[in-house]
C-alpha cells in the first residue's frame, strides 16, 4: 500500500513538472492549452494548477494584462503564468575578455544584466586574470545585478555558468590544460557556488550559446541544428531533438579541431597542427588583413570594412566561411540538421562569412542534406551565453521539483 502511494506521489510530481515546464516554455497558457501540450486531461491539469497555485508558483494573469477581445466572442479563457515572486534564475557567462551576468524570473523575463571587462584567456592580450580573482569579480557582479533587479539571493533557484573552454562533465573541471590554464586545478561551479550560496551548473560557452539561441534567438522552433560561434576561437554545439547534445564527456561538436592540413599552425587547445579553429578565428582573420590594412586593425575595423563592401575584407571572410562550411558539410551528411546557426562577432544574415559557409555546404554536402539545411545568423550576439546559462537553470525541471518552491519566497 505504501509503495502504491509512493508511486502515485511520484506520478503527480512528474505531472506537476510537465505543467511547470510548459509554462516556462510558453510564458502564459490557458488550462486547455496546457492539457494539449502536456497530453494530460483537463481535469488533471485543473487539479495540478490548483496545487501549484496553493504553493505560490502559478498565478492567473491579471485582467488588466489581457488584450481586448472583439464584442460577442464570450468570456476569454483564464491565462496562467509562473509567479515572478516564486523564484529567479542566474546566468554567469565568462567570455575570453568579458563577463556577462543576467538574472531572470522563472518565465525567462530578464530582470537585470551587467557586463564586466575581464580577460580569462590571456593570449595576445597579455597575462590572464587568475581563476579565483575572476570568480570573486563574478560574485561581486552578481550582487550588483541582484540589487538592480530587486531580487534577494534567497529567491535564486540556481545559477548557470559558462567558460570559454572544454568542460569534462564527469569531473566538472576544464578538460584542456592548454586553455584556461589557471582554471585547470579547480572545480569552477563548486567555487562559484561557495561564493553565492546557490547550486551552480557549468557548461562551455558554445553549448550555452546554443541553448540561448534555442530558447531566445535564431534557434526558436528548431529541433535539430548545429550552432557555430566564430570569435577568438571557433566553438560549436549540437542540438538534437530539441536538446543540447554533450556526448560522453561533454566535448561533442568540437568543430574547431577538425583537421585541415598537416603543415598548419599549432593549435593551442590540443597541440596538433592544422586544426580549423586557429585558421579561421578572429585572430586568423586579423593576421590575414593587417599586412594590407595596418597593424592597428581590430574587430570594429573589420566590421567597418565589410559594411563598406571592401573587396579584400569581404574576400577574407568569404574564404573563412568556406573553410568552416567545408567541415560543416561533413557534419550535415552525418546529422542531417534542419539549420546551422552562426553566431559571433562577424556573423550577419547577408554578410560574406555566411555566404562562404553556404557555398561550401552546397558544394560538399549531399544534395539532399544541403537542400534541407537553412543557414541563420545568430540573433543574441554577446548575450547568447548568459541567456543560455539562464536557460540551463530554467529548463532543468528534473533538478527543481515544484515541492521545493515555497509560497512564502519573495514575501
Amino acid at each position: 500500500m505504501a509503495s502504491d502511494l509512493g508511486s502515485l506521489a511520484a506520478l503527480r510530481e512528474v505531472n506537476r513538472l510537465r505543467v511547470v515546464d510548459a509554462l516556462r516554455e510558453r510564458g502564459t497558457a490557458s488550462r486547455s492549452e496546457l492539457a494539449r501540450v502536456t497530453g494530460l486531461s483537463r481535469t488533471t491539469v485543473s487539479t495540478l494548477i490548483a496545487d501549484l497555485a496553493a504553493r505560490g508558483l502559478v498565478v492567473e494573469r491579471a485582467a488588466a494584462e489581457e488584450p481586448p477581445r472583439a464584442a460577442g466572442r464570450g468570456r476569454p479563457p483564464a491565462l496562467l503564468r509562473l509567479d515572478p515572486a516564486a523564484g529567479a534564475a542566474l546566468g554567469v557567462a565568462f567570455g575570453p575578455s568579458k563577463l556577462h551576468v543576467a538574472v531572470s524570473d522563472l518565465s525567462a523575463a530578464i530582470l537585470a544584466e551587467e557586463e564586466l571587462e575581464i580577460d580569462v584567456h590571456g593570449g595576445s592580450t597579455g597575462e590572464p586574470v587568475g581563476a579565483h580573482e575572476a570568480l570573486d569579480a563574478a560574485a561581486d557582479t552578481v550582487r550588483s545585478v541582484l540589487a538592480a533587479a530587486g531580487v534577494d539571493r534567497r529567491q535564486l533557484i540556481g545559477a548557470g555558468m559558462g567558460l570559454p573552454g572544454p568542460i569534462d562533465r564527469r569531473t566538472g573541471t576544464v578538460s584542456s590544460h592548454a586553455i584556461l590554464v589557471q582554471w585547470a586545478q579547480i572545480r569552477p561551479a563548486d567555487e562559484l557556488a561557495q561564493r553565492l550560496g546557490v547550486h551552480v551548473e557549468l557548461d562551455n560557452d558554445a553549448n550555452l550559446g546554443a541553448r540561448g539561441e534555442l530558447r531566445f534567438g535564431a534557434g526558436r522552433g528548431l529541433e535539430n541544428f548545429v550552432y557555430v560561434k566564430h570569435t577568438v576561437g571557433l566553438g560549436s554545439a549540437l542540438v538534437l531533438d530539441g536538446r543540447v547534445y554533450r556526448g560522453a564527456t561533454g566535448i561533442a561538436g568540437e568543430l574547431g579541431h577538425v583537421h585541415l592540413r598537416g603543415d598548419g599552425v599549432v593549435c593551442p587547445g590540443c597541440g596538433n597542427r592544422g586544426c580549423l579553429g586557429p585558421e579561421v578565428s578572429l585572430q586568423g582573420v586579423l593576421d590575414l588583413l593587417r599586412p594590407a590594412y595596418g597593424d592597428a586593425l581590430d574587430l570594429d575595423g573589420v566590421r567597418e570594412l565589410v559594411e563598406r563592401g571592401d573587396l579584400g575584407a569581404c574576400r577574407v571572410l568569404d574564404d573563412t566561411g568556406r573553410a568552416i562550411g567545408r567541415a560543416l558539410a561533413d557534419l550535415c551528411n552525418h546529422l542531417n540538421p534542419e539549420a546551422i546557426v552562426v553566431g559571433g562577432d562577424l556573423s550577419t544574415p547577408d554578410g560574406p562569412l555566411l555566404a562562404g559557409v553556404r557555398a561550401s555546404v552546397d558544394r560538399y554536402a549531399l544534395p539532399a542534406a544541403a537542400s534541407a539545411v537553412e543557414l541563420r545568423a545568430g540573433e543574441l550576439g554577446e548575450r547568447a551565453e548568459a541567456l543560455g546559462a539562464l536557460a540551463l537553470v530554467i529548463g532543468d525541471t528534473a533538478r527543481l521539483p515544484s515541492t521545493a518552491l515555497r509560497a512564502e519566497v519573495g514575501v
